[in-house]
């Protein structure tokens, strides 16, 4: 370890360290790292052997302003584009999010008069109430409210089964067919 400079008081000297001076003390090079070129600070701190929070601390010491969210999404690279993609033109089966065909299906249903019927008596036999958490659509008019299929929608048959049909809101339909259902309920 380098001996810190002291002057014959036996007090620091201003100005100094006993560290060895490194590139991000420099207010320039930071400032050009990060606002000129535009660089992360875990680009910075992964290509200069710093840690992000050493490279953050400098910047605030520095009074470096850090980016927004807005800003650093107008700069980040959001993956490669066109036929340079891996997904580029992958349709039907090749595209790992394949429903197996059934999304044109599933819209025609939900225009059909059959859903429409079947909606409505939901509505009216759940009194416009969630069926989890029995909140009313009076009591919170800015709630949506949602159909939800005990059993799965690919089983046809039960598709406008009033019996396979419950009222949720939003946010408990949401935890329905979240990993925090862990008893299943609604599902089947």
């Amino acid at each position: 370890m380098a001996k810190t400079p002291r002057n014959k008081k036996g007090q620091f000297i201003k100005g100094t360290h006993w560290r060895t001076a490194t590139q991000i003390r420099d207010r320039e090079w930071l400032y050009e790292q990060y606002v000129a070129l535009k660089r992360s600070s875990s680009d910075i701190a992964k290509d200069f052997g710093y840690t992000d929070s050493a490279v953050l601390f400098w910047l605030k010491k520095h009074g470096i302003p850090r980016r927004t969210i807005r800003d650093v999404r107008k700069i980040k690279h959001w993956g490669a584009s066109g036929s340079d993609n891996p997904m580029w033109n992958k349709k039907g089966e090749l595209n790992p999010r394949w429903k197996g065909g059934i999304t044109p299906e599933r819209q025609s249903f939900y225009l059909s008069p059959e859903w429409k019927s079947s909606c409505s008596d939901v509505w009216k036999r759940d009194n416009a109430t969630c069926q989890r958490c029995g909140v009313h659509k009076t009591d919170s008019p800015d709630i949506p409210f949602h159909i939800h299929h005990i059993e799965s929608f690919a089983v046809v048959e039960k598709r406008a089964d009033t019996k396979n049909l419950i009222l949720l809101c939003e946010v408990c339909h949401h935890w329905v067919h979240s990993r925090n259902n862990t008893m299943k309920e609604f599902l089947q």
